[in-house]
C-alpha cells in the first residue's frame, strides 16, 4: 500500500534521512521504533509532504506521492495524527471534528457516525472546547479527526505520549480494532515497547536516520531490542 525507496531528506546541510526503503503492506499495523532524534517524526512528516524530500520516491496505492502536496495527500486516504496532537483547542470538539472533513475528496459535510461508535465520548462533548478535554480525550479527539475523512492508511505520531496508562490501553484496543476489524493499514511510531508489541505486527526500527531493523513483531528479540532500542 505504502511503499518508500531510497528516500533522502536534509534540514539545511544536516543530512537526516539516509537511503529510507519502507514498505508498509495493505492491512497491517507497522510500528516505526527507535532512540529519540533519530528521524521517526521526519520521516513521518515527508510522508505527509510536510517536510520536503530531497531524493527518492514516496507511492500510495501505486500513486507517486512525492511531490504531491500535503492536502492532496489526505485526500486521497491518508490520516495522519500529529505528536502532541495538534488540535485547536478553543473550537469545539465538533468544530474540532469538521475542520477534518474539508479533506475529503467526496465534499462530506457531516461527521460519519462511526467516528462516534468508536469514540463515543465525543458525541457527549461535541459542544465543549477542545483545550478542555484531559489529555486522553484530546488523543482521542486528534484521532477522531483523521477517521472523518475514512483513511484508507492511518499514521500515528507517538499516541501514547503523555497519556494515563488506563487510556493507553484503551488507545491500543481501538488501533487494533480499526486494524483488524476494519481493515484499515496503520503505521505508527511509538515509545513504549509493550504497547508497540500489543498492536503491531510489524516492526521496523531507525538508527541516525537509517532503517537498520525490520521483521515481524514476534521477531523483535532482546538482542535487537538492547542493541537498537536501549538508552
Amino acid at each position: 500500500m505504502l511503499k518508500v525507496k531510497g528516500l533522502n531528506q536534509f534540514y539545511g546541510q544536516s543530512h537526516t534521512l539516509w537511503d529510507i526503503d519502507l514498505n508498509i503492506p495493505q492491512g497491517t499495523c507497522a510500528c516505526l521504533m527507535g532512540r529519540n532524534g533519530v528521524g521517526k517524526t521526519t520521516l513521518l512528516q515527508c510522508l505527509m509532504g510536510l517536510l520536503p524530500v530531497a531524493t527518492g520516491s514516496i507511492q500510495f496505492q501505486s500513486h507517486d506521492l512525492t511531490k504531491m502536496p500535503a492536502e492532496s495527500r489526505a485526500s486521497m486516504g491518508i490520516g495522519f495524527v500529529p505528536q502532541g496532537r495538534e488540535i485547536f483547542p478553543l473550537l469545539t470538539v465538533e468544530e474540532n471534528l469538521k475542520i477534518g472533513l474539508t479533506a475529503r475528496a467526496d465534499g462530506l459535510k457531516t461527521i460519519p457516525e462511526n467516528v462516534f461508535e468508536i469514540f463515543p465520548v465525543l458525541k457527549q462533548m461535541l459542544q465543549r472546547r477542545g483545550g478542555d478535554l484531559s489529555g486522553g480525550q484530546q488523543q482521542q479527539l486528534a484521532i477522531g479527526r483523521a477517521l472523518v475523512i475514512e483513511p484508507k492508511l492511518l499514521i500515528l505520531d507517538e499516541p501514547t505520549e503523555g497519556i494515563q496508562p488506563n487510556i493507553v490501553k484503551e488507545i491500543g484496543s481501538i488501533i487494533m480494532r480499526l486494524n483488524q476489524e476494519h481493515g484499515l493499514t496503520v503505521l505508527l511510531v511509538e515509545q513504549k515497547l509493550h504497547f508497540a508489541r500489543r498492536v503491531a505486527d510489524h516492526f521496523r526500527i531507525m538508527e541516525k536516520g537509517r532503517v537498520v531493523a525490520q521483521g515481524d513483531m514476534q521477531d523483535l528479540s532482546d538482542d535487537i531490542v538492547q542493541r537498537h532500542l536501549t538508552v
